[in-house]
């Protein structure tokens, strides 16, 4: 790959450092887009003033969200804000809506509700987004973290060098987030100028896998002591191969009761529902308010079920991928 070399740090030359990027790349001090520059520009200061967030910082680097945590909460802020003005303007029209088709009630509780969840939802939403980012990282890590140990245990048999086990796994794009905690490992050392055994510690301490830290943290461990990598590479190869294959398992039995359970709940019991119920509308003359349950059966209970089940299918299948 075609590198070009960047010199940053203090001004004299003896204290220069040269950083090698990609050729053509300039680095850059913010990759803010125009939102968040308007959103740090006007609630900068106010952020700045508060004292900081050390697990929103850490939520931030789990997830690789390249940005600070006083500007994240700058542009929450700002988001609310917005969704707040969307809110009253959106809230206010429905409930004109619904007060001139008849529905006072309804027309005043839509006034008022809208523009008060919206901005609200809008702000936990927005906090929570780097956390449930990690959330979903680390099990991004934990279903491939099986085939990059084999990876690993391979190269640690051909007595490659810890470091370059991690650079040769960090260019390895087929094994997702592993790859690229791998190679931010890589550019503490290769950029940052740090040890190889503390890059890997402080790997370990930014992972949202839990897998993938204890191996880290086993590794330096094991290295630290005088013990020998290459067999424990093999080892934690071989564990991780034997809790996907029992994790596999297990979703698959899921999938199985799943599947019974969509025949029983979303087959059956709607139709013996809309049998009864046209019955009792013959039966008893339930007139318009019978048809308007089987409808609300047929067009509203059916079909979310249906998506329902559907959903949750698709998403134990994608952790089996």
């Amino acid at each position: 790959m075609a590198t070009g070399t960047v010199r940053v740090g203090a001004p004299s030359a003896a204290a220069a450092r040269p950083i090698r990027v990609r050729k053509g790349e300039q680095p850059t001090p913010s990759s803010l887009n125009g939102f968040e520059l308007w959103a740090w520009r006007v609630f900068g200061a106010r952020v700045s003033a508060q004292e900081p967030n050390v697990l929103l910082e850490e939520n931030l680097v789990k997830a690789h969200m390249r940005v600070r945590a006083d500007e994240f909460m700058a542009t929450i802020y700002a988001a609310t804000l917005v969704a707040g003005i969307v809110g009253v303007v959106v809230g206010i029209g429905f409930g004109v809506f619904l007060i001139v088709s008849g529905s006072t009630l309804f027309g005043l509780l839509a006034a008022v509700a809208v523009p008060i969840l919206v901005p609200v939802g809008t702000f936990f939403v927005g906090q929570g987004m780097p956390a449930s980012t990690a959330t979903q990282r680390g099990h991004k890590i934990d279903r491939r973290i099986g085939a990059a140990m084999s990876f690993v245990s391979a190269m640690a048999s051909a007595d490659v060098n810890i470091d370059q086990i991690f650079k040769e796994l960090g260019r390895q794009k087929i094994y997702g987030e592993v790859a690229e905690e791998a190679a931010w490992i890589t550019r503490d050392t290769e950029l940052l100028g740090v040890d190889i055994l503390t890059a890997i510690r402080q790997g370990a301490q930014r992972t949202p896998s839990k897998k993938f830290q204890d191996f880290l943290q086993g590794v330096v461990t094991t290295a630290t002591s005088g013990g020998q990598l290459k067999p424990y590479f093999l080892l934690k190869a071989e564990q991780f191969e034997r809790e996907h294959k029992l994790e596999v398992q297990q979703r698959v039995e899921t999938m199985g009761l799943m599947a019974e359970t969509f025949v029983t709940v979303v087959v059956a019991f709607p139709l013996f529902l809309v049998i009864i119920i046209a019955i009792f509308a013959i039966i008893g003359g339930g007139g318009a308010g019978m048809i308007t349950i089987l409808w609300g059966i047929v067009l509203g209970m059916i079909p979310v079920s249906q998506f329902a089940f559907i959903f949750f299918m698709y998403s134990l299948a994608q952790e089996m991928v």
